[in-house]
Order: structure tokens, then sequence, then C-alpha cells
């Protein structure tokens, strides 16, 4: 697929703000299943300062906001080309090792609640996989989907315990569950094209599994499977803090109100297109 990316989002501050830092992981990059052709950041009210890899391998952008702003947008717009690889991105890279995949964060620290779930778990844990599958489709069946239910600082005990929550919740109690049985589990921020709509209210997540012989592979609790050609891969980290978007300081400013506006749609080709597209790729495997 060729998916196209418009991510406005807007902060309105009561006041001018004296001083803000923001750190931004927005920009996708080219990786297994995905390959980045075009991508682009405007800024208004702020200005980049410096741009990197974090230590989980995710694109930073870090930005200051201009003294005196009181709105600032930042406005990103791209294009990926995807493939379906049945959720599997492959062997473990990086800086950090697996090990660090195993240790609890404070979202995902588990409790009496989770291990009652995995107890609740059919299916044979010497099998990695049929295990994840499983556990995917008992936390989805716990936990019902209602946006608002929950908010950014929200555990996977505490969600467990709410019966409700949202992507990131069932992702963070997935993740929680499968490191009590020594599994490596990250957390993936990203982009979902979805059947019905290109308009979206925010970026969706979903969680990964280090599997002996697979490699790292995706589950998408939320939806009942593992990623596909629809799915673009922006940030991860050991939960949802360490794969924000947006995060940041402002000092000044007063109250804020944040306005977020998606839209992720697929690019269709035409027939002369595909076949120049086809050609450009075979020269370049040749």
């Amino acid at each position: 697929m060729l998916l196209t990316v418009t991510h406005t989002t807007r902060y309105t501050f009561d006041a001018p703000v004296t001083h803000g830092l923001q750190r931004l992981k927005l920009r996708p990059k080219t990786t297994h299943g995905q390959e980045v052709v075009d991508w682009a950041m405007d800024l208004t009210g702020a200005r980049a300062e410096a741009e990197y890899d974090d230590h989980h391998h995710s694109h930073t952008a870090l930005v200051s906001i201009e003294p005196g702003a009181d709105t600032v947008v930042v406005a990103c717009r791209g294009t990926v080309r995807t493939i379906d690889n049945s959720g599997i991105t492959g062997s473990h890279t990086g800086l950090m090792p697996l090990w660090t995949f195993l240790r609890p964060t404070r979202l995902t620290k588990a409790g009496s609640r989770v291990r009652a779930l995995v107890e609740d778990v059919d299916a044979d844990r010497r099998d990695p996989l049929e295990f994840l599958h499983a556990l995917s489709r008992l936390v989805a069946e716990r936990i019902d989907y209602v946006p608002g239910a929950t908010d950014a600082k929200t555990t996977s005990e505490e969600a467990l315990g709410a019966g409700k929550g949202v992507c990131q919740d069932h992702a963070h109690i997935f993740i929680s569950a499968g490191r009590l049985l020594d599994i490596p589990m990250r957390y993936v921020g990203g982009y979902l094209k979805m059947n019905d709509r290109e308009e979206q209210e925010a970026g969706h997540g979903w969680a990964e599994a280090h599997v002996p012989g697979l490699g790292w592979v995706g589950f998408d609790v939320s939806n009942g499977m593992s990623p596909d050609e629809r799915y673009i891969r922006v940030a991860s980290g050991c939960d949802y803090s360490e794969a924000a978007p947006v995060t940041g300081i402002a000092a000044g400013g007063g109250d804020s109100r944040l306005e977020v506006r998606l839209s992720v749609g697929e690019k269709v080709l035409g027939q002369q297109q595909q076949q120049q597209s086809s050609t450009g790729r075979q020269q370049q495997s040749g």
C-alpha cells in the first residue's frame, strides 16, 4: 500500500509562553515492512533545535517554543509504502539489550489483577506464539474499548480493574502479562489506515513481543489482529511514555488547549505508475 498521512497538532495558550521545549516522535523510519517515500514537518510558533535517533532507534526532534508565542502548530505530512509481513518486524536491533524489555515500568507493572489474567489464559505456555494470541483475545474480552475512559497516566492494573480503556491500555496489559512469562515486550506507536474513514482523532498504539525464531511480532489487541500493510510504525519503547508522539514543558502560557487533526489514507496508483514502480523495485533489487 501507499499510505498518506497528514497530522497536525495545535497548542493554544491563554497567555504568551516565556520558555518551552517539546520532544517530537512523529516521523516514521524505513524499516521492515515500510519505506518512507517522503516526509515533511512544518512548525509555527516553534523552531527545530536538534534531531536524533533515541535509545529505541525512534527518530526524535527537539523543538523550542518561540518566546511570546501563544500558539504552537506542528504539521506533518508524508507518504509511506507498506507491505504485509504478518506483523513480523524481525530480529532485534538498536542500543537496548533484549532484557530491557522484561523490566516492569510504572505503566506496566504487574499486580494481582494482571497475574490473575495470566492464569486465565487457555493456551500452552510452552508455545509463546499460541499463548500470545490467546492472551490478546482475553485482554480484548476483559477490557471494553471506551474512548476517554483512561488517560496517558493510567496503569495496566488500573485499566484492568476498570474493565475499560483504549488501545494504549490494551497494549499495556498485554505487555505486562507477557513479561510475567519472561517474554520481551514493547509498546509501538504509529498510524493505522482505517477501512471506514480517513479522518481520525488520534494515532494508534499496539504491542510487539520477541518470539524465538521470529524476532519481534506485533499484536494489535484492540483490533484482534497482527499489524498488516495498513499500519505505519513510528516509535517504540518499554511503554507509551517512551513512544509518545509529543511531550514537553512550558513556562508561562497559563492553561493550554490541544487540538489534533489526523488523516490516514491510501494513494491509489494508476496502471502506468504501478508498472513504473514495479520496474524501479526490480532494478533496485537486481
